[in-house]
């Protein structure tokens, strides 16, 4: 049963209350049409903040590990630069022992032909030496990848080449028989450098396939991120729309409950 009250006014106490949520509404929908964001503040989605921040700090990872597979790329290329160089210069190398091999060389011909064995040798070592493949134990590559941990990590090592690993440091070609173990000991460095150059150029390969699988995997993360954190501009569109004549109404509805006591002084008169 309805009564007249001066000390309460019920239908405005509504009233305010309506246009609070209102207004909570309303500025919610503001909040995220002006960020981009559906999700602001902790209190918007607790649950889908945690797993979208999981999903930027991959984003995070994925990103550094294409710069770092890049960055593995370039060093490689210098390392198989250096390589394609050494294996010219053995070439050379297979080219005067031959020459010196034969029975129709002089032997200031071989003397000539071995004073210039031993600068292409120290070439070789060092432009081994410049190239970082000078070290005994070999050149240990691990470059990060991936936010997969241990497994985003491409490992590999590339073995020495300088002359002494390669065998040929001692190799001379001041006699036809010398010369003929020197051509034999070549191909053999020919061979093994081949190994290196093997190993190089998978090495490129397997960057090159991780780098396209991180774009991916990436591109992907990116997408779950956004379809938790972001707003849908057309929803909070509507939704700002709605709140904002909501508010109108409120704000109307506000001003006749507080009007509506006066009838009461009616019964005064």
């Amino acid at each position: 049963m309805a009564s007249f009250s001066v000390v309460n006014n019920i239908a405005s106490a509504n009233a305010q209350a309506n246009l609070t949520i209102t207004q909570l509404g309303l500025q919610r929908a503001l909040t995220r049409l002006s960020s981009g964001y559906r999700i602001n503040s902790s209190g918007d989605d607790a649950a889908g903040l945690v797993t979208a921040n999981g999903y930027r700090a991959d984003v995070a990872i994925i990103n550094q590990g294409i710069r770092n597979a890049n960055d593995g790329l370039s060093d490689l290329q210098i390392k198989d630069g250096a390589l394609n160089n050494v294996s010219m210069l053995l070439n050379r190398l297979a080219t005067l022992a031959a020459q010196a091999a034969s029975g129709t060389a002089t032997q200031d011909s071989r003397d000539t032909l071995d004073a210039e064995f031993k600068d292409v040798l120290e070439e070789i070592d060092r432009e081994v030496t410049v190239a970082g493949l000078s070290d005994p134990s070999g050149f240990g590559f691990s470059v990060f990848v991936s936010a997969n941990g241990a497994d985003g990590k491409i490992t590999d090592t590339l073995g020495p080449a300088t002359t002494a690993d390669l065998l040929i440091d001692g190799s001379s070609l001041l006699d036809q028989a010398d010369a003929e173990t020197a051509v034999n000991d070549v191909k053999a460095a020919i061979v093994a450098l081949g190994e290196s150059q093997s190993t190089v150029g998978t090495l490129q390969n397997r960057l090159q396939y991780a780098i396209s699988l991180a774009q991916s995997q990436m591109v992907n993360t990116m997408g779950a991120d956004s379809r938790i954190r972001d707003a849908n501009i057309a929803e909070e569109a509507a939704n700002m729309t709605r709140y904002s004549i909501l508010t109108q109404s409120g704000v109307a509805a506000l001003a006749q409950a507080n009007q509506s006591t006066s009838a009461v002084l009616a019964l005064l008169r």
